[in-house]
């Protein structure tokens, strides 16, 4: 299991890496916050090294599009996991998250 954490994996691109848990939370909320203020008109994230959600997964999804919004930054989702998918599902999320179709 490694370290939850989001960082700048690019030109308009983060990557979101780890497990997504009360614990991480918190501190993945702060670091998101920044990043995507100190960023241009558009992004990636990127969620392919997400290891495992909870709730809290979702919840950081939601806060990085609300930021993104205030930011004037296009934020788009990619590669989102199986498990924050059912939850976005089974919480009627879903339809609203910016989802781009994965990368091969």
């Amino acid at each position: 299991m490694s370290e939850a954490r989001i960082e700048r994996a690019g030109e308009g691109e983060l990557r979101l890496i780890g497990v997504l848990d009360y614990s991480s939370g918190p501190a993945l909320r702060e670091a998101g916050r920044a990043l995507i203020a100190d960023s241009r008109s558009a992004l990636m994230l990127d969620c392919s090294a997400v290891e495992r959600s909870s709730s809290v997964g979702l919840s950081l999804l939601l806060a990085f599009m609300r930021d993104a919004r205030t930011s004037g930054v296009d934020l788009r989702i990619t590669a989102l996991p199986e498990d924050m998918e059912k939850i976005a599902k089974v919480s009627g999320l879903l339809d609203i998250l910016p989802l781009e179709a994965s990368r091969a």
